[in-house]
């Protein structure tokens, strides 16, 4: 079976489970899909653009998720696993430095091809037990951690068959998805008791949910919507407790980037080690993101400049939106002068009409082809996330919780040296995508203008 057709029965089993376990997340996809059709039918020139960039057919099925895992052995499993579904790992994100002890990369598609049939992607943390103080709890978070076995015998032993013979058929591959998604269920049990529970909790609440499980249960999936601010003022509608302030780059008329937000995280029931009651505990809960243009190295230096400039106008760790607009109003919101100042990627296509009309002058470059009405740009969607609004949706879900202490230098090293392979650098990426697009423009117009030559 195509890893990609694998990786979509793995997104919609996840998403039928979730949906099972976390109501709330039918509730919230409904709503997206009811301000998805409205935003498409008021806005049609959206509409023609998202189809011509083959960003429609799979809006509907979009999805990510987000998991959490406690070891080096498990980070390296679950590479492994994404890889028979296509997935690769891409980024990596220190959210130390926003106060969240763990360091991530994203397991993704890299590829047009794949990303258009289904651009399922799942958001994996790693837990940073040496940000535990306590010397005496980190070394019983190790030890807890050591006995756990979060993936079935039979999961195991299809993984090593697929990676054997190249992948999996399509009986195996089902039992595959069926095997793995025990990885990710909800169990209300926990592996301890309700005084190492409280410890763990007191260290970080995202230690404990890390620590103190079966299994790192899926912690939220995420649809995306066209427009993130409808849908953040429709949730408390739909009965939905919605976090305060929406992650990300303000609302623009371009959108860049990635917007997120979420209903806050469910309060439930679990049982602990040697307890005759029930207690509770936060963790999942149900997000929604709007995707933007991909920047480039520049257009991110730029995005990171002016966030830091808000953030440095407003007391706490969050700029307020009166700050973001203003820090903000000076990145350009206009597809031609954020190309023409390097600042987003774009797929480009000839305007067959204007060739018609008039060929281009010889040797034109990219900007003159474009400015000159030869090229068309159409934005390339950002696939990634952004750190500090990751660790924004993370702390609003765990009762605001903020730590200090950990503004280190980030760890990629020793991130993939547990992942095991080398993280992609997800910008050269979109660099490939530009420069892949713009080559097969400028073959077009030598083959249709043999006179020009770029």
């Amino acid at each position: 079976m195509n890893p990609n057709d694998i990786r979509t029965l793995f997104s919609r089993a996840m998403s039928d489970l979730y949906r099972t376990e976390v109501p709330q997340y039918g509730t919230l996809c409904d709503l997206v899909n009811q301000v998805n059709d409205a935003e498409l039918a008021r806005n049609s020139q959206l509409a023609r653009s998202l189809r011509r960039g083959g960003q429609l057919d799979r809006l509907e099925v979009e999805r990510h998720g987000a998991i959490r895992v406690g070891t080096a052995e498990e980070l390296s499993t679950i590479r492994r696993l994404f890889a028979l579904m296509g997935m690769m790992p891409v980024g990596y994100y220190d959210l130390s430095v926003a106060g969240v002890p763990v360091h991530a990369t994203a397991f993704r598609p890299v590829n047009d091809a794949s990303l258009d049939h289904n651009p399922f992607r799942v958001f994996t943390s790693l837990l940073r037990l040496e940000l535990i103080s306590d010397v005496d709890l980190r070394e019983r978070a190790q030890e807890i951690l050591s006995r756990r076995k979060i993936f079935t015998a039979r999961c195991l032993a299809l993984l090593e068959q697929g990676e054997k013979q190249g992948g999996l058929g399509g009986e195996d591959a089902r039992e595959f998805v069926s095997e793995l998604l025990q990885t990710f269920k909800w169990h209300q049990e926990a592996t301890v008791d309700l005084e190492t529970f409280r410890r763990l909790r007191a260290a970080h609440a995202l230690v404990a949910d890390i620590v103190c499980f079966k299994g790192p249960h899926i912690n939220h999936l995420t649809p995306r919507t066209l427009d993130i601010d409808l849908v953040q003022e429709g949730m408390s509608n739909a009965g939905l407790s919605a976090k305060e302030v929406i992650e990300g780059p303000p609302r623009r008329e371009f959108p860049i980037l990635l917007r997120q937000t979420s209903f806050l995280a469910l309060e439930e029931p679990i049982r602990f080690l040697g307890q005759s009651g029930d207690g509770t505990h936060t963790a999942r809960f149900g997000e929604v993101e709007q995707r933007g243009c991909a920047l480039t190295r520049s257009g991110r230096a730029l995005y990171d400049d002016l966030l830091a400039k808000a953030r440095s106008t407003t007391a706490g760790s969050r700029p307020s939106s009166s700050a973001l607009d203003i820090a903000f109003s000076e990145f350009p919101d206009d597809a031609k002068e954020l190309f023409e100042r390097g600042l987003a990627f774009f797929r480009f296509e000839v305007a067959q009409a204007r060739v018609s009309e008039e060929m281009p002058p010889t040797g034109a470059s990219s900007q003159s082809l474009v400015a000159g009405g030869w090229l068309t740009l159409t934005p390339i969607t950002y696939e990634d996330f952004l750190p500090v609004s990751a660790a924004g949706i993370f702390r609003s879900n765990l009762g605001g919780e903020v730590r200090s202490g950990y503004e280190s230098a980030g760890h990629q090293r020793d991130f993939e040296s547990a992942l095991g392979a080398t993280v992609i650098d997800e910008i050269s990426l979109y660099e490939a995508t530009q420069s892949a697009s713009l080559a097969a423009c400028e073959r077009r117009l030598k083959t249709e203008c043999p006179a020009w030559s770029a």
